[in-house]
């Protein structure tokens, strides 16, 4: 992903002309055209330039169709078609009997979800494999290491099998992601004293492990984790809710590294919005938007609101007099006229932030 849009870096600076990241459902793309669908084409005045399949959507950049002129579209191809082979080139080798098994879901799992299916379930070849019809812990790895640092399959699952104490499935699925299928049993050995609920025992699991990752793996690294699933019934919907998780997560929580369904409930019903209905909402809710601007008016809001509006917990958490605190509540009242402190206003503001963390880096 991230040599992709180095390309379009370096397209805008030969060409000086903006292009645009796009992933367009495979459906619209085929039928924009009726001829290979791994070709560039026109879409609706823009040509896209055809990068490659993911799952039931194709990765492409697009620029306005005019802009470009035969050559230049002719010289952006022969690129792309460069970086496709060196990336061939550089494809990562099986090394063992298990490698080559993972490849084999791998492989399946990409025929279905270019095919825009989503609930089929594992062949018994494959499911027999691992023997996949006891419930596992589905977590998608996606590892933000540089183009230039490689991550291999045994260096991974070593270290993985250390963590988990004990066997666990690992399948590569597109370059730098990675899905990680753990035992059930973790949820069981909960520590003593308090007791924890299924939700946190796995959001403490993804933040086990990615502190582990970040220390003994290639550096950074982002995570998706879910609910226990039974693999040979519902891998395959199971990596769809977890990508669906991850795009929400990085989208709208870039601070975080770790991303679970049930925590992006609302993210989900707001992102099909469109980007001119995303700025009314936010022009007709907050009518001062440069409040937004103020970094410690942002913070306070989003700590009061994660924080289930509690003015002591917020005033703590933000090591703050709780004078202070209703002081910036007041202003934020009387320069938008909502209240934060009331569950309807709150409830408003909520969305806003999360609106407005999308639409200022559009």
């Amino acid at each position: 992903m991230v040599m992709w849009d180095r390309i379009k870096q370096q397209a805008e600076q030969i060409l000086g002309t903006e292009f645009r990241r796009e992933r367009i459902p495979a459906a619209k793309w085929n039928r924009s055209a009726e001829d290979d669908a791994g070709k560039s084409r026109v879409i609706e005045d823009r040509y896209y330039f055809f990068l490659y399949k993911d799952g039931g959507h194709v990765q492409a950049v697009s620029v306005d169709e005019p802009l470009l002129t035969p050559n230049e579209k002719q010289l952006i191809e022969l690129m792309l078609e460069a970086y496709r082979m060196q990336e061939k080139r550089s494809a990562p080798q099986v090394h063992s009997e298990d490698e080559r098994k993972s490849h084999q879901i791998r492989s399946w799992i990409a025929q279905q979800l270019e095919q825009g299916i989503t609930d089929a379930e594992l062949p018994d070849s494959l499911a027999a494999n691992f023997a996949l019809y006891a419930p596992k812990i589905p977590l998608l790895v996606y590892g933000d290491y540089s183009d230039q640092r490689k991550a291999t399959y045994q260096d991974l699952k070593k270290l993985l099998v250390h963590f988990f104490d004990g066997e666990i499935v690992l399948i590569p699925l597109l370059d730098k992601e990675w899905l990680v299928l753990g035992p059930e049993s973790l949820l069981q050995e909960g520590g003593e004293g308090e007791e924890e609920t299924a939700e946190d025992m796995l959001a403490s699991l993804g933040d086990a492990l990615h502190e582990m990752l970040v220390t003994e793996w290639v550096g950074e690294c982002q995570i998706a984790v879910d609910y226990p699933m039974q693999p040979a019934k519902s891998l395959l919907a199971s990596v769809s809710k977890l990508r669906e998780a991850m795009t929400l997560g990085r989208t709208y929580h870039v601070a975080d590294n770790i991303h679970m369904p049930w925590r992006l409930q609302l993210e989900k019903l707001l992102h099909p919005i469109g980007e001119e209905q995303k700025q009314l909402f936010l022009e007709r809710v907050l009518k001062r938007m440069d409040l937004l601007k103020d970094a410690e008016m942002m913070t306070t809001l989003e700590q009061f609101i994660a924080l289930d509006c509690s003015v002591s917990e917020t005033a703590k958490k933000l090591f703050i007099h709780r004078n202070t605190l209703l002081y910036r509540l007041d202003k934020f009242k009387q320069e938008t006229g909502l209240d934060v402190r009331t569950f309807h206003h709150a409830l408003l503001v909520h969305v806003a932030l999360l609106l407005y963390k999308v639409t200022k880096r559009a």
